[in-house]
């Protein structure tokens, strides 16, 4: 999928989550899946102003450089 369609979706009505490890969601983000691995991610204070969407490939970059430790 390219990052312009991503866009295009409407995520109105998306199943949003925060992390299981968050301290009762009231700082943290929120992620949605688009499907085909794609994401929406929101900030869950101000979930109004928008989102940031990633590809899937885009994702998994990102969550393996977390889990390995590369931004920390």
């Amino acid at each position: 999928m390219r990052k312009h369609e991503l866009y295009e979706r409407d995520v109105s009505s998306a199943a949003w989550r925060t992390s299981t490890r968050s301290e009762g969601g009231a700082s943290c983000v929120e992620v949605a899946g688009l499907g085909g691995g794609a994401v929406a991610v929101r900030d869950s204070k101000d979930p109004v102003r928008g989102d940031l969407r990633f590809t899937g490939q885009q994702w998994a970059a990102f969550r393996d450089g977390v889990r390995d430790g590369e931004f920390g």
